[in-house]
């Protein structure tokens, strides 16, 4: 009981935390770039978690440390900057939704390219998820090609995470949850510090309220919404299941979205209604089949 009840309790505090970040990153690109907004999170999450990546370094093995460089570039830093240049075009609560489909990406990918055996229940909800997907494009009340490329960014994220919690799961099974998140964000301190650098970041006007709170988000992103949720994400795949942990995206959209209407942003009836679709398609493809 209690382990289950430890369980869900980081589940709800990842649906909180990762469901604040969609709207985090709306205030960072108020003043900054979106390179800028993903490049501040990447950097101070590996500045917050560094003194624990230089003793994390001598106990993850040799042979796994590619693999965790992996999981740092294909869960954390693509999604990061992929994440940003979307909401440059699309609503924070759009993108919230959208990031509901990271379960179904994650049967598939494990289909793929892990082998992973399925059937016709996951079928069933994979093909419904993806109705609720096509459904929600639909009911966007401005739509363009524009609009859909800028949301498909998203779409690809998803597919990382997917891909990144079957890495995690299969390889990294036996490595501390710090040592994995630790070590991947040291790695991408140097790159993220670099793009900040070759945007022009730190030739800003720093004194400037807009900058200031743009970079406070940033930074919260990367400390909160990144370094401390990983490590709570590697913990919790480890303490359960690969698909349990994915199933953290069924609390994401529904803080997502309820900040969205916070901060005004357009949400209608038929957009819910195809969240509700999407997450239907999520609980069939996680629901236990009955032998």
């Amino acid at each position: 009981m209690d382990n289950k009840f430890i369980n869900w309790a980081i589940f709800c505090i990842l649906s909180i935390v990762w469901g604040s970040s969609f709207i985090l990153m709306k205030e960072g690109l108020t003043a900054l770039s979106a390179y800028q907004v993903a490049s501040l999170r990447m950097l101070f999450s590996g500045l917050v978690l560094l003194p624990f990546a230089v003793s994390a370094f001598k106990k993850i093995p040799k042979e796994k440390m590619g693999i965790v460089f992996l999981s740092g570039f294909i869960g954390n830093f693509l999604p990061a900057y992929l994440f940003c240049i979307a909401e440059t075009s699309i609503d924070s609560s759009l993108a919230g939704i959208l990031n509901s489909l990271t379960p179904l990406f994650t049967i598939l990918v494990g289909l793929t390219f892990f082998k992973t055996t399925i059937n016709k229940q996951k079928i069933i909800g994979v093909i419904i998820g993806f109705i609720g997907l096509c459904l929600l494009f639909a009911a966007g009340k401005n739509i363009s090609f524009q609009n859909l490329s800028f949301a498909s960014l998203v779409l690809v994220a998803t597919f990382f995470y997917g891909l990144n919690v079957n890495v995690v799961g299969k390889y990294l099974k036996n490595i501390r949850s710090i040592d994995i998140v630790s070590v991947a964000f040291a790695f991408l301190i140097m790159p993220s510090a670099f793009i900040l650098y070759m945007t022009g970041y730190f030739s800003m006007s720093f004194h400037e309220i807009a900058f200031q709170k743009a970079t406070i988000a940033g930074i919260v992103l990367g400390v909160v919404g990144t370094s401390i949720a990983s490590i709570l994400f590697y913990m919790l795949i480890k303490r359960s299941t690969i698909i349990f942990a994915s199933m953290v995206t069924y609390g994401i959209p529904v803080i997502a979205v309820a900040w969205g209407v916070y901060f005004g942003e357009s949400i209608s009836i038929l957009q819910i209604g195809s969240l509700f679709i999407i997450l239907a398609g999520v609980y069939i493809v996680n629901k236990p089949q009955r032998s």
